[in-house]
């Protein structure tokens, strides 16, 4: 259950909250003062007791600052009463609570809290702290239920020129995160200085391509009515293959739009899942609203690209890392990856392992992920501190 090094992590489950933080407790005995950010993670049966677990992970740790949020599953170090055989674990579908302890050093973070309506209370608050002239890296759990989130989280990394990690909680209303106390209804999480907080980065897709990158010629809000100049479900069929075009039904939960980000290769985008499919007009509609002059691509959705992406975003990033140790890290992954996606519940980690090695881990399942100024969907992203 516990992996140890200057970070410190730890993941139990029980039946109750109490149960799961009294056997994650001996693992952070040795919190100093260098801890002084802390990450906590919990699966929905814990969420409604969010606001205790935070008090009394602060009063025996004495780690003053925290943040997190409520995932469908949490990652962390292994669960051994689960059975789990390497270094880590997943919690999915039952209660879980994850936890890291951070020796980041001091005044190399900020937290950040209420964001609902605007990034005000992020800029005017922080402005000192930003004025240094590195931008940081900006860790943000999210609440789905904002209206405003997709602008709230453009603002963000436009007004701190920040880089945006993090995701959406499973969770909506107070108590869905924590931001030294319960938060919610908006963006909450801690501004990380580059400078100080040495990491990289790196997201996996779980979808691949089985179609060029094309552009939507006629449409509005999310339906597609022609794409290059044809219609839409005729130039779908095309992509998607004879065997899926003949029964329409096996597209659901198998074949996605994918909405390339501008000014990068076939390999970055954003999924959107098929909402609905009108053969009477051949038309399709989406989720996202999108217009005539977008780009769009089409991908599918399966165990085996997904676990080769992943594998390729670890070599990347372990050639990044080079040399240098890793201290810990938080994986974001999907909630519809895990066990909804792979045979082996704990595939991602295990991969994670492979590659990387062990070391301390804390991470969730969310209903979005955050990487750079984007909501991703069906993506895992590693971000590791060095």
């Amino acid at each position: 259950m516990t992996v140890s090094s200057d970070f410190l992590a730890a993941q139990a489950t029980g039946e109750t909250w109490q149960d799961a933080v009294g056997a994650i407790l001996p693992v952070l005995k040795d919190a100093g003062p260098e801890h002084r950010l802390g990450m906590v993670y919990m699966t929905p049966p814990y969420a409604p007791h969010a606001a205790q677990i935070e008090i009394l992970l602060r009063q025996a740790t004495g780690v003053r600052h925290w943040i997190g949020a409520v995932g469908l599953g949490t990652v962390g170090p292994a669960l051994t009463d689960a059975g789990d055989d390497g270094a880590y674990g997943e919690s999915y579908g039952v209660p879980g609570l994850s936890v890291m302890l951070c020796p980041f050093p001091e005044d190399s973070f900020r937290i950040f809290s209420g964001v609902v309506g605007d990034t005000d209370r992020i800029t005017e608050t922080h402005a000192d702290w930003m004025s240094g002239g590195v931008p940081p890296v900006v860790l943000a759990h999210g609440d789905s239920g904002n209206e405003l989130l997709l602008s709230l989280m453009e603002d963000v990394v436009q007004e701190t020129d920040g880089f945006l990690i993090g995701g959406l909680s499973a969770a909506e209303g107070p108590g869905s995160q924590i931001a030294d106390g319960p938060d919610g209804k908006g963006l909450s999480g801690a501004l990380l200085s580059m400078e100080k907080i040495p990491l990289q980065t790196a997201l996996s897709q779980g979808c691949s391509p089985i179609g060029p990158v094309r552009t939507i010629t006629a449409g509005a809000d999310n339906v597609l009515l022609e794409i290059d100049g044809e219609p839409a479900l005729d130039v779908f069929k095309e992509d998607i293959g004879d065997v899926l075009a003949r029964d329409l039904r096996r597209c659901a939960g198998y074949i996605f739009a994918a909405l390339p980000v501008e000014g990068s290769d076939q390999s970055d985008y954003t999924v959107r899942n098929l909402v609905a499919i009108d053969p009477e007009n051949k038309a399709l509609a989406i989720g996202a609203h999108i217009g005539p002059g977008s780009k769009i691509l089409f991908c599918r959705r399966d165990p085996d690209t997904a676990v080769m992406d992943m594998k390729r975003m670890l070599e990347n990033l372990k050639s990044r890392i080079g040399e240098r140790p890793i201290r810990g890290g938080l994986y974001v992954s999907c909630a519809a990856r895990g066990p909804n996606q792979f045979s082996d519940p704990a595939r991602e980690t295990q991969l994670i392992e492979d590659v990387l090695g062990s070391f301390p881990l804390t991470g969730f399942f969310a209903q979005g992920e955050f990487c750079r100024d984007r909501l991703y969907a069906y993506t895992g992203v590693l971000t590791v501190f060095l």
